[in-house]
């Protein structure tokens, strides 16, 4: 029971901070979190969907699609996820104001945000959901690495996002996944320390 709400807890907390990181800094901004965020994007670009509520729709969307290839555990977790983070982003942007902005400190500040948000979930063994799932069944069927079938669908998203919405968004999201995924690797060493230095003194 323990160990279900610790993990419980930092899923949690992970998805809020990835919310806000979108929320606040990244989506005000029409900068994609991910495929799944440029999605998201398109969505409140043509049907003026709620940004939340439309990254919602691309994950489940896309769960439900490859739940074979998760497992039901994992998908539950992802979708408790990815929900706590899309109501993150709706009160967020409701009910927070940023009276100044700047694009670039708010790209810097939500991609730490992101990243932050996402190591805490990966460290729990819980996906993010996005279109890393198509990836992952793209990989299986052609026997590849997931790597460059993400690359390839993440970047043709990042391209129709900044062909409608505007063209400075590639340059732009392409610097937000780089700062993003070197706040992953970091929230992961400081686990692996901190495992390793519980260990050590357990001897």
């Amino acid at each position: 029971m323990g160990r279900f709400l610790r993990k419980s807890a930092i899923v949690t907390a992970g998805g809020l901070i990835q919310g806000l990181g979108m929320g606040l800094f990244l989506f005000p901004h029409n900068i994609p979190s991910g495929g799944a965020g440029g999605l998201a994007v398109l969505l409140h670009h043509f049907f003026r969907l709620d940004m939340g509520f439309a990254l919602w729709v691309v994950n489940f969307s896309m769960l439900v699609i490859a739940i074979k290839f998760l497992g039901n555990r994992c998908t539950v977790w992802t979708m408790f996820a990815i929900t706590v983070t899309s109501f993150s982003i709706y009160f967020s942007q409701r009910g927070i104001t940023i009276p100044y902005r700047n694009v670039w400190v708010d790209l810097v500040t939500g991609s730490l945000f992101l990243g932050a948000g996402v190591g805490l979930l990966l460290r729990q063994g819980v996906s993010n959901g996005g279109v890393g799932v198509l990836a992952l069944i793209i990989s299986s069927m052609r026997g590849t690495l997931p790597g460059r079938p993400l690359f390839w669908i993440n970047g043709c998203i990042f391209l129709l996002t900044a062909s409608i919405i505007k063209w400075e968004i590639i340059i732009q999201a392409l610097l937000s996944q780089w700062i993003s995924t070197k706040i992953v690797d970091v929230v992961f060493r400081i686990r692996l320390y901190d495992a390793y230095s519980f260990a050590f003194r357990k001897k």
